[in-house]
C-alpha cells in the first residue's frame, strides 16, 4: 500500500513544490517508485518535473471531475521512477464544476483508489490555500509534511494550518498525522532565521524533521531545467539536504 505524504501549507513560497519535487527524485534515487500529484493549479510541480502545463490535454481536472480514468491522466516524467498527475488553471474551476456532488472533500481519495500501477510513495503538492484542493489532499493523505520557512510570519502560518489539520482530523481523516515541520530556506548568517528555528523546535521538538533546507541556488535553478535537484546537481547543498530528509523519513 502506498504512503501517501501531503506537503502543505497555505502560506505561499515556503518550498511546498521544491519538496515535493526534490522528496520524488530522492526516492526515486533510493530505489522507490513515486506518484507525484499536483493539486496547485499553478502547474508548478508539473513544470518543475519537465512537463508543460499548457500543452496537456487531459490532467487532474479531468480526474476528480470523474470525466477520464485516473490511470489514462497519470504521466511518465523524465526522472526514471517518478509519474505526475500533472495540473493546470482548469483545476481552479473544479469547485465551480462538482456543485452536485455529495462528498466533494473525497474525490482525490476515491481517485486513488482506482489507480491500477502500485506506487512507493505518492506526494501531493499543495496549493497555497485552505480550499476545497487543500481539503482534498489532506483526507487523501497518510501523513502531512509542513514546510515553514525562516522567516518573520512563520509561526501565523503554522497556527493556521495546525488549525486546518485538526479540522480534517475530526471531521474526516482521522488517521492523518503530522509527519513533521521541515524548516526551509535556512540561512545561519541570518538571526531571524535561527530564532524561528529554535521557536519552531521548541514547541514541536519531535514533530521537526532533523534535516534542514538551506537557501541554495540549485534548488531555485533546478526546475528551470524540468529536473529534481538532486539529478540536476547532485552535490549541492540543497540536494545532499532533501536525500537526507528521504533517509529521515525512511528511518522514521
Amino acid at each position: 500500500m502506498s504512503k501517501i505524504i501531503a506537503i502543505s501549507n497555505q502560506k505561499g513560497g515556503v518550498g511546498k513544490t521544491t519538496t515535493a519535487i526534490s522528496l520524488s527524485g530522492c526516492f526515486s534515487k533510493l530505489g522507490y517508485s513515486i506518484l507525484l500529484i499536483d493539486m496547485d493549479p499553478q502547474g508548478n510541480a508539473t513544470r518543475g518535473i519537465g512537463l508543460d502545463p499548457t500543452a496537456i490535454r487531459k490532467n487532474l481536472f479531468d480526474a476528480l471531475s470523474g470525466t477520464t480514468d485516473i490511470n489514462k491522466v497519470i504521466k511518465k516524467t523524465q526522472t526514471k521512477g517518478v509519474d505526475v498527475l500533472p495540473s493546470n488553471l482548469k483545476l481552479a474551476t473544479l469547485e465551480s464544476t462538482i456543485g452536485g456532488v455529495e462528498k466533494p472533500f473525497n474525490l482525490l481519495k476515491e481517485c486513488l483508489t482506482k489507480i491500477s500501477k502500485p506506487y512507493d510513495f505518492i506526494i501531493i503538492d499543495c496549493p497555497p490555500s485552505l480550499g476545497l484542493l487543500n481539503l482534498n489532499a489532506l483526507c487523501a493523505a497518510n501523513s502531512v509534511i509542513i514546510p515553514v520557512q525562516c522567516e518573520y510570519y512563520a509561526m501565523e502560518a503554522v497556527a493556521q494550518i495546525l488549525s486546518s489539520i485538526s479540522k480534517v482530523q475530526k471531521e474526516y481523516n482521522p488517521d492523518l498525522e503530522i509527519l513533521g515541520f521541515l524548516l526551509t530556506m535556512y540561512d545561519s548568517r541570518i538571526k531571524l532565521a535561527t530564532e524561528v528555528t529554535t521557536e519552531i523546535r521548541g514547541l514541536f521538538r519531535e514533530k521537526t524533521f532533523v534535516t534542514q533546507i538551506p537557501r541554495n541556488i540549485s534548488l531555485a535553478e533546478a526546475p528551470f531545467y524540468g529536473k529534481p535537484v538532486n539529478i540536476f546537481r547532485p552535490k549541492a547543498t540543497g540536494s545532499l539536504a532533501y536525500l537526507s530528509l528521504a533517509k529521515e523519513i525512511l528511518n522514521g
